[in-house]
């Protein structure tokens, strides 16, 4: 199991494992984690639906990952 996430980890299994992270994606509108669509959807899709570029993408996926590190 990994300590961090990645663009193809789903919206639903990063908010179970690192509960920590929703208040990192809500900050960047993917506001959908807490829908059906969340456990099919991975965070480049659901970042992707929500009108973010890569750059974007990878900005929040850092963000995420440091705020795991920190705990």
């Amino acid at each position: 199991m990994t300590d961090k996430i990645n663009r193809d980890m789903t919206l639903g299994e990063t908010v179970q494992r690192f509960p920590q992270s929703a208040d990192v994606m809500m900050r960047y509108g993917l506001h959908c984690i807490g829908c059906h669509v969340a456990f099919w959807e991975t965070i480049e899709q659901g970042a992707q639906g929500h009108g973010m570029g890569s750059k974007e993408i990878d900005k929040m996926i850092e963000e995420i990952n440091a705020t795991i590190k920190k705990e």
